[in-house]
């Protein structure tokens, strides 16, 4: 069995990141040592979209140590992604008796991550939490890092619920992240590429981890990734956690006014605006509606780096590179039916990280390094956006 691990190490907590083929037939024997005692009850959040083989994998494992496994399904859609899903989950374990040394299994991708990771912060004042990422963007993001969440939906202007994304939350980090490359195969060509945005991300603030030649190198190895050869998968996943745990590390609940652990949000702000306009779709086509995560992502990422070269905080070849990068991993760059664009200026200003009313935008600076700019000039940030209009 071909594997590695990561080891983040944060103020919160140390714990391990397996990353291989095949190893999520361990995960009770991993759990079992992260909690230094084989568990009595795991309640396991699963994505519904996850193939049973899956659950059957995890509950077999868990059940050979002689636990009480329950399962609890959610659906994987950004509405759901709610405090009403996250109630529903917390009711869930109240029923089986959850106790406060029993872990919490999140089976499947971000959105599942996140909110089976706010249920067990929340749960009993906390509980422990293996994350078991099933999708690319999972594995190389959303699982590391603590950082967990649902949606707020508020009433818009016109009555109708929009969508506040990641706005009510907490840090609290896994015991074990268990990312099994196996589960790939079972991914849409779609949603496979969607985790290639957040790497495209990772590669253009590299150097801040002092692995300035991840995004030349991801690049490059974009064709054998896509072909989901494993060697080429394990790499990919365990460099892009390595260059997570390094920034989370340092500042791990993103307090670094210099940037820190707010450089990972590049092209977020733009992306969060445009993510939750139900009717984009990444090719015009309405059957894709709506836009999912890493589509929007490298939306966001075009538009950073547009802006970044207006500005002249970069050269205009970072700006080519990152879209001919994402191009090349068959992101969008540009989509069709955006709102208006004073519209999407003020969703970006419903972003967390605004302060003092005035947008904060990390922004690329040079080659893999990025930087926190406060409060941009406007009409730069129109312009961006304007740039990935189709």
């Amino acid at each position: 069995m071909n594997e590695r691990i990561v080891n983040v190490r944060t103020s919160d907590g140390n714990y391990r990141v397996v990353v291989g083929t095949g190893v999520l037939g361990s995960i009770a024997t991993a759990t079992a040592d992260a909690l230094g005692h084989a568990p009595a009850r795991v309640f396991i959040v699963a994505d519904a979209g996850v193939p049973e083989s899956a659950h059957a994998a995890v509950i077999d494992s868990f059940a050979a140590l002689g636990a009480s496994v329950h399962v609890h399904v959610v659906r994987p859609s950004e509405r759901d992604k709610s405090i009403e899903t996250l109630e529903g989950i917390l009711a869930a374990m109240a029923r089986t008796r959850h106790e406060r040394a029993d872990p919490v299994v999140a089976l499947g991708g971000g959105i599942v991550g996140d909110t089976a990771g706010f249920a067990a912060a929340c749960y009993r004042r906390g509980v422990p939490i293996v994350q078991c990422p099933t999708t690319l963007l999972a594995m190389v993001d959303a699982s590391v890092g603590g950082k967990t969440a649902v949606n707020l939906a508020v009433p818009g202007a016109d009555g109708a619920p929009e969508l506040r994304k990641n706005f009510v939350g907490a840090f609290h980090q896994p015991i074990l992240v268990v990312a099994d490359i196996a589960m790939l195969s079972t991914l849409s060509d779609r949603h496979f590429r969607c985790g290639l945005a957040e790497c495209v991300k990772h590669g253009m603030i590299a150097a801040e981890a002092g692995d300035d030649q991840l995004g030349p190198w991801t690049a490059r190895t974009l064709d054998a990734a896509i072909a989901r050869d494993a060697a080429t998968l394990i790499e990919l996943i365990a460099r892009n956690v390595a260059l997570k745990a390094t920034i989370v590390g340092r500042d791990t609940r993103e307090t670094d006014p210099a940037g820190g652990r707010v450089l990972l949000n590049l092209g977020h702000t733009f992306a969060h605006a445009i993510e939750p306009i139900h009717h984009l779709t990444p090719d015009g086509d309405a059957a894709h509606a709506p836009l999912h995560h890493g589509e929007a992502v490298s939306l966001g990422l075009a538009a950073a780096a547009h802006c970044a070269t207006t500005l002249g905080h970069c050269d205009a070849s970072i700006e080519f590179q990152a879209l001919e990068t994402l191009v090349a991993a068959g992101l969008p760059t540009k989509v069709c039916d955006l709102p208006d664009t004073a519209w999407i200026v003020d969703a970006m200003l419903h972003d967390k990280k605004v302060s003092g009313d005035k947008l904060r935008l990390v922004l690329p600076i040079g080659p893999a390094r990025a930087r926190l700019f406060n409060d941009p000039l406007i009409d730069a940030v129109r312009g961006a956006i304007d740039s990935i209009r189709a």
